[in-house]
């Protein structure tokens, strides 16, 4: 499962904004907004619709790992 932190790194990475990602994922832009804040959780389904929409534009979610801990990239 990412982590709030992963989905901002990934925003920043592709240099999208919450909206833009919203319109993406189709979850409403509040939604991301409380889950990055870590102020809510979010559903599964939701979640996979984020990560789905964000590894469509390049980006590779890394797990956490003895050097370290989660992370994402972009393809090449």
């Amino acid at each position: 499962m990412i982590s709030p932190a992963q989905i901002r790194m990934a925003r920043a990475a592709l240099g999208i904004s919450v909206k833009a990602l919203a319109e993406r994922s189709a979850v409403a832009d509040s939604t991301i907004h409380r889950f990055e804040s870590n102020k809510g959780g979010m559903q599964t389904g939701t979640l996979d619709r984020i990560q789905a929409a964000l590894e469509a534009e390049g980006v590779v979610f890394i797990s956490a790992d003895a050097q370290g801990g989660p992370g994402v990239r972009l393809k090449a």
